[in-house]
């Protein structure tokens, strides 16, 4: 139950993301949650848009497993997975905020679908 719990809200985290980068990533909004130039935002916006879309998946992957109750384990347990390495790599990559923000939600997710909590 915990577990679903905390997947759903990795879900919806990437549902934020998601409309982060594809809709309002050079927008006010988008440019102080990432803190950018108006000059980057739109020079980059097209790899925004593909990176929000990738999230799409993961929220796909997360909704699906949740969907299918116990026989989703093996998807929630891989979808999670995807997210707290994508998490630790953007927190090695781009800023330690990710960690915080990705990376631990996840694996408190993780854990608590593996232990079944």
């Amino acid at each position: 139950m915990i577990a679903n719990i905390l997947t759903g809200l990795v879900a919806l985290l990437h549902v934020y993301f998601m409309y982060l980068e594809m809709v309002v990533w050079d927008k006010p909004q988008g440019l102080k949650t990432f803190r950018l130039t108006q000059e980057f935002a739109t020079a980059s916006k097209a790899l925004a848009m593909n990176q929000g879309l990738y999230n799409g998946f993961l929220v796909a992957g997360l909704i699906w497993g949740l969907w299918l109750g116990e026989g989703g384990f093996a998807i929630k347990v891989f979808f999670l997975g995807c997210v707290l390495v994508a998490g630790l790599f953007g927190a090695a990559t781009v800023g330690r905020k990710i960690l915080y923000v990705q990376a631990f939600p996840a694996l408190l997710a993780l854990l608590a679908t593996l232990f079944g909590i």
